[in-house]
C-alpha cells in the first residue's frame, strides 16, 4: 500500500504552499498532487510554479501527479487545462470530463479524480477505456459500493489494468457551484471577491442553530463539516485499495501522513477527534463516526 497527499484544496500564500512542499519532499508520501483544483481566480502560484515545485518532488523521489480544476467556467480555464494536459512529463489527475476528453485525444494516461462522479460499472468501464490507470472514488462511496463496482462482470477482468486511491483524511469534497458562498458570506459579490478565501485556510465553518458545524465553505466548494478520517480502517483496505490518499490542513498534515502508515496494520489504532468522521466508508450517514473500525484500539 502507498500513500498520497492529495492537492490542496484551500488557498494558502504562496510562501505557506512552498514551506509545505519542501516539508513533504522529506515526508514519508510516495505520491504527492500539485494543482489548483478548486477556483481560477486563485493565483499565488501558477503552473510555472507548481512544474518548479514537481520537478523538486521528483527529485526527491517522489510520484507527482499534476491535477487540474474541477469546474471550468471561461475560455480562460479550458487554455489552462490544455496547459496541464500538455505539460509533456507529468501524470495529470483529472477532475473534470473535459480533462478526460482531451487526455484520451491524446492518448495520454490519467488518474480519474473523486469529481468525476463514477458510481456504477457502466461509468467506470468508460473511463478505463479512455485511459484511466487510477481511479479516486467520490466522496460518498463506501466500502461495500467499491467492492460491487470493482467485482462487476464488466470490470473484474481488468482490476490488475488500474489502481484504486482512496481519501481517507481531510475534509470531503461534497459539491461545487458556479456562486462562491465565501465572497457571500463576506457580502462581497463573486466577481470583487478580491480572493477572500486566502483569509481562511481551512476553509469558513458553517454552523447550524444548535451550533454544529455542517459545512465548511472554500471559496466555490463545499466541504464536509467533520472531517473524514478512516485511519482504523485502513488494515482492512490491503486487498482492494492500492493508494491512500490523505488531504493536506493547515496543521499536523504530516504527522498524520505519518500515523495511518503507523497503523497500516493495525498496530497503532487512534481514538478520533470529536470533529472526525467516517460514516460514508460504512453506508452511514456520512457526518456519522461508526465504531466498527476502532475494535482494536486498546
Amino acid at each position: 500500500m502507498k500513500f498520497s497527499l492529495g492537492p490542496i484544496l484551500y488557498y494558502w500564500p504562496k510562501a505557506t504552499v512552498v514551506t509545505f512542499y519542501e516539508n513533504a519532499a522529506s515526508s514519508s508520501a510516495d505520491l504527492i498532487y500539485l494543482g489548483e483544483t478548486v477556483c481560477a481566480k486563485r493565483k499565488e502560484l501558477l503552473l510555472d510554479d507548481y512544474l518548479n515545485i514537481a520537478h523538486m518532488l521528483r527529485e526527491a523521489g517522489k510520484q507527482v501527479v499534476l491535477s487540474t480544476m474541477t469546474l471550468l467556467e471561461s475560455p480562460a480555464d479550458i487554455r489552462q487545462l490544455k496547459r496541464y494536459c500538455d505539460n509533456g512529463d507529468f501524470l495529470v489527475e483529472a477532475n473534470d470530463i473535459g480533462a478526460v476528453g482531451l487526455l484520451a485525444e491524446n492518448r495520454l494516461p490519467f488518474v480519474g479524480g473523486s469529481a468525476l462522479n463514477c458510481y456504477n460499472a457502466q461509468s467506470l468501464k468508460f473511463l478505463l477505456d479512455q485511459g484511466m490507470k487510477r481511479w479516486v472514488p467520490t466522496a460518498e462511496i463506501g466500502e461495500r459500493w467499491i467492492k460491487k463496482l470493482t467485482q462487476h462482470p464488466h470490470i473484474s477482468s481488468v482490476r490488475n489494468n488500474y489502481e484504486i486511491e482512496l481519501f481517507a483524511f481531510g475534509q470531503l469534497p461534497l459539491a461545487w457551484s458556479a456562486r462562491c458562498f465565501t465572497a457571500r458570506s463576506e457580502q462581497k459579490p463573486k466577481d470583487q471577491c478580491k480572493a477572500c478565501c486566502i483569509n481562511y485556510p481551512d476553509g469558513r465553518k458553517v454552523n447550524s442553530q444548535e451550533g454544529e458545524t455542517i459545512f465548511v465553505l472554500n471559496g466555490i466548494q463545499t466541504l464536509s463539516g467533520n472531517r473524514y478520517n478512516l485511519i482504523n480502517e485502513i488494515v482492512n483496505l490491503h486487498d482492494f485499495i492500492d493508494i491512500i490518499r490523505i488531504s493536506p490542513q493547515s496543521h499536523d498534515t504530516l504527522q498524520w501522513l505519518d500515523l495511518f502508515k503507523k497503523n497500516q496494520h493495525g498496530l497503532a489504532p487512534q481514538t478520533l477527534p470529536n470533529n472526525d468522521c467516517n460514516g460514508y466508508w460504512h453506508g452511514e450517514a456520512g457526518k456519522d463516526t461508526s465504531t466498527v473500525g476502532t475494535a482494536l484500539l486498546p
